[in-house]
């Protein structure tokens, strides 16, 4: 690749308009949204996708398939597949196991960390991690945002950040529903230590490595989620403290439904992730339930 890329976004949601804001001053740009908004001229993927350098996948999850399976005949060698997508779709399989299934050996990365989308949109920083493992493909995704202000480092861990990820979303609810219940500092500090210990365990069982929870795609990326005002998941716990239960959607919403539908974890074995698990199923008396969690982790501990 050159200096100048053409770079093919595919959704015209948040992190479309971020990538494109990042972008768009260095690169030959082309946006595709499978249902575009009034005034917007989507591009056609038969056009594009064949002289496309890097096509970033600004969807989520439940649509990559289809579309990868719809742009995989009109890939050239040399494309790079990047997601940026933080869910699971409705087969329980991350951004990474559909590309794997999908386009097999074409050149395919992740993009994970805390890249809130307006404050990418506001000129400030953002930090992720590239999950690849050919260093080729993660110097050309390097110098594609050489001239951005979003940092990025490399890990071979794709298991390892797409698990932490994932779940990151989940451990937010409660981070939202301690500040809803005005639980105090004291508790913030508990449940990230909390969420950290289970995200390591599960990481591992899902075949990552220990230490990739605690870098950007994990840590990083809980603690702007978890700490957000802004955060959509922040939000949904405020919402499941009040008992608000009209609109409780969203990725970590689904991946607890998916966990549960194709039995992706034993969530005895990680009670933090298993008390979100109840309270979403169940939002009445949320404060009594996260008291009994303390009050039976300590006991049990003793």
């Amino acid at each position: 690749m050159g200096e100048s890329n053409k770079v093919l976004i595919l959704g015209y949601g948040e992190m479309g308009h971020a990538m494109e804001y990042l972008l768009t001053d260095h690169h030959q740009l082309f946006i595709w949204d499978k249902f575009p908004s009034a005034g917007f001229q989507s591009v056609a993927l038969d056009e594009c996708v064949p002289s496309a350098d890097v096509i970033i996948f600004c969807l989520p999850v439940n649509p990559h398939r289809e579309v990868a399976e719809q742009i995989k005949p009109l890939l050239c060698e040399h494309t790079i597949c990047l997601s940026i997508a933080k869910g699971l779709d409705e087969n329980g399989q991350t951004a990474a196991q559909i590309f794997e299934h999908v386009l097999h050996d074409q050149r395919c990365a992740l993009l994970y960390g805390p890249m809130i989308s307006e404050e990418i949109r506001s000129g400030r920083y953002a930090f992720a991690q590239v999950g690849c493992r050919d260093d080729v493909v993660y110097q050309q995704i390097c110098n594609l945002f050489s001239k951005t202000n979003l940092f990025t480092e490399q890990t071979h861990d794709v298991a390892g950040i797409s698990w932490s990820v994932i779940l990151k979303n989940v451990y937010a609810m409660m981070f939202g529903m301690a500040d809803e219940l005005q639980l105090g500092d004291n508790m913030r500090g508990f449940l990230m230590v909390a969420a950290l210990r289970e995200l390591e365990q599960i990481v591992i069982k899902m075949g990552g490595k220990p230490a990739s929870p605690f870098h950007l795609a994990g840590l990083g990326d809980l603690v702007t989620t978890a700490t957000s005002e802004s955060s959509h998941h922040h939000e949904l716990g405020r919402m499941l403290a009040r008992g608000e239960t009209g609109n409780i959607t969203g990725e970590g919403v689904h991946t607890l439904q998916m966990v549960e539908k194709h039995h992706l974890l034993n969530t005895a074995m990680f009670p933090l992730f298993r008390l979100i698990q109840q309270i979403v199923k169940q939002p009445e008396q949320v404060a009594k339930k996260i008291d009994v969690f303390i009050q039976q982790r300590y006991i049990n501990e003793e």
